[in-house]
């Protein structure tokens, strides 16, 4: 899978930014054209079954792919481990759709493959304009500001790294006071525009690119130095007498470069987000500073990929908070990642009335909204830029290919409005360090505010509130968090049971207690999942549903209103037909 400046989506690679988000597909600042819809794949990502010999062994890896190729007829090659531990099979160059689809067939008959998909590309979001701390309505202005200055006297993200998953960053003197050493994850040179592959050198090269040359029907478009505007956002220096102020404007930017021209492969995007949360990378040097918050302003079509998943939940199950664009297509999120993903924190773009942007993606898979801005009217000539003041502003290039002078420019997109919540998630994880990942989204949605104006199709909670999250987080004690994260075996027409011991709560579990899981499991039409609570009372969560499909990766809204929160909890899982086994990966209850 690919992404680009959002988060791109399997077979296809889809620029999630219609009317003006100039990250899109590689894209700059208007919109992204659209992939063909059956594009070429170059490799397969290859997850397989912990019990399997291909999980832990790269040249039985290697031998499987070798074999399963010869069985299709075409050719396939081990490339390497990702940091999930899939592998990425190399297909010799562009594969037809229809001949990867025939290999893949060959890996989905094998019954220790748990999934296999398409290393698909995805994009960037976002529209280039602007500068000045009085132009930064989308900090302070109360009709759709996030109130962000009041929350300055309590905490400026001091102490805290937010990885900016992106095109990478180009020299700023805005924001290079809290720049920190990152690194290249685009594995294609012809892409990275460096002349290598992977290096430590996360520099955007810019991701221009000329018509035709991202797909068929694809059109020209100027470098967008994306990464470069969303670090502003977050952490922009601040109090020095020039430029933009950043939200955390003490917290420090770990650039990780992912998208190039014509966007980024998944499985590039899938070690950046292992990387930066402090996982290992085959051949990649441990990172020196891992980042409490990712930041990714980017995406493509299609649901949330296990790819994708296995990473973020490996990175949250790590402390790092993942911030995450809901899109620009004016579409349900659900249909686009990484924003259907879950453990993520989704963000929808609102505008300077406080309604949803016009471009903006929303739905049931947004957990907030964030200033995301709008430099043309819904009804303008899209591509156009006739509303420069209603855009966000931050720190960006003037180059129309390779770097030039810096400037500020203000944008428009999704893009634009996760940064807004990453850098609010800076602000809380320095004010209380002890806060997961769950509890500092459970703040941020805790203490939004309503709208101002409308939202057609599903906002979240409302317009984050910069003030009133960290007092809530500084007043008052964390929400209580309980997880388990020790991986237990699902056999055929077998129950197990994980056990959270929950100390320190007083009185009764929440009416709404949050009951996070994540079970890895072919065919969960053959599972039956309990939540049982200390006395023993039972609550079924899911019950042979969902007949085929592959993993349970969800938050459930438990009533458990008449249960003592103290005691032994336990995640029950019955497993009642054979062929198909799995594990329980990790769960958790959210008071």
């Amino acid at each position: 899978m690919s992404v680009t400046l959002l988060a791109g989506s399997a077979t296809a690679a889809v620029a999630v930014t219609p009317a003006g988000d100039p990250s899109a597909r590689t894209l700059p600042a208007a919109a992204a054209p659209a992939a063909p819809a059956a594009a070429p794949v170059q490799n397969l990502i290859v997850g397989y079954k912990s019990s399997a010999p291909e999980a832990g062994s790269n040249a039985a890896a290697a031998d499987d792919a070798t074999a399963k190729g010869k069985k299709a007829g075409k050719k396939a090659k081990f490339d390497r481990r990702l940091g999930t531990g899939a592998a990425l099979v190399n297909l010799g160059g562009a594969t037809a759709a229809a001949d990867a689809a025939a290999l893949m067939a060959q890996f989905r008959a094998d019954p220790d493959v748990a999934y296999v998909e398409p290393d698909s590309r995805a994009y960037a979001m976002a529209t280039p304009d602007d500068t000045e701390y009085a132009k930064q309505w989308d900090l302070f202005e109360p009709t759709a500001g996030m109130n962000v200055p009041a929350a300055w006297d309590k905490t400026t993200g001091s102490g805290v790294t937010v990885a900016v998953i992106d095109t990478g960053y180009v020299a700023h003197s805005d924001v290079a006071p809290n720049i920190v050493a990152g690194y290249d994850f685009i594995s294609d040179s012809t892409a990275a525009r460096d002349g290598n592959g992977r290096d430590n050198n996360p520099a955007d090269q810019g991701d221009w690119s000329a018509a035709g040359e991202c797909g068929t029907g694809s059109k020209a478009s100027d470098s967008s130095w994306h990464g470069t505007h969303v670090a502003g956002t977050i952490a922009a220096a601040t109090n020095n007498g020039k430029g933009v102020a950043g939200i955390a404007y003490n917290a420090k930017i770990q650039p990780v470069r992912v998208l190039g021209k014509c966007g980024g492969a998944t499985s590039d995007i899938v070690d950046a987000i292992t990387w930066a949360s402090g996982g290992s990378v085959a051949g990649v040097p441990a990172n020196p500073t891992p980042a409490k918050v990712i930041n990714m302003s980017l995406g493509g079509s299609g649901t949330c990929s296990a790819s994708y998943q296995n990473a973020i939940n490996a990175a949250v199950g790590r402390g790092t908070t993942v911030v995450v664009a809901a899109g620009n297509s004016n579409a349900d999120a659900s249909s686009f990642t990484p924003a259907s993903c879950n453990n993520v924190i989704t963000v929808a773009a609102t505008n300077r009335t406080g309604d949803r942007s016009f471009y903006s993606n929303y739905g049931a898979k947004v957990d907030v909204s964030a200033p995301g801005g709008e430099t043309r009217r819904a009804t303008d000539t899209p591509g156009t830029v006739t509303t420069p003041e209603n855009g966000i502003l931050s720190t960006l290039n003037n180059g129309t290919t390779t770097p030039g002078a810096e400037i500020y420019k203000p944008y428009q997109g999704t893009s634009m409005a996760a940064p807004h919540i990453a850098g609010l998630a800076a602000l809380l994880v320095a004010a209380k360090p002890s806060l997961t990942p769950a509890q500092v989204e459970a703040a941020i949605k805790a203490n939004a505010r309503p709208l101002a104006g409308t939202c057609t199709g599903g906002c979240g909670t409302g317009l984050a509130d910069a003030a009133a999250t960290v007092n809530a987080v500084t007043s008052t004690p964390a929400t209580p968090f309980f997880e388990n994260t020790a991986d237990f075996a699902i056999a055929d027409n077998s129950t197990v049971e994980s056990p959270i011991t929950v100390t320190g709560v007083t009185g009764n579990a929440p009416a709404a207690l949050k009951v996070g899981v994540n079970i890895a499991h072919t065919y969960i039409g053959d599972l039956k999942v309990d939540l049982v609570a200390p006395d023993g009372t039972v609550y079924t969560l899911h019950n042979r549903a969902g007949g085929s499909t592959d993993n349970i990766n969800q938050t459930y809204t438990v009533d458990a209103s008449s249960e003592v929160a103290n005691g032994t909890w336990k995640l029950r899982v019955n497993d009642n037909a054979g062929g198909d086994t799995g594990r329980i990966d990790s769960w958790s209850l959210g008071f």
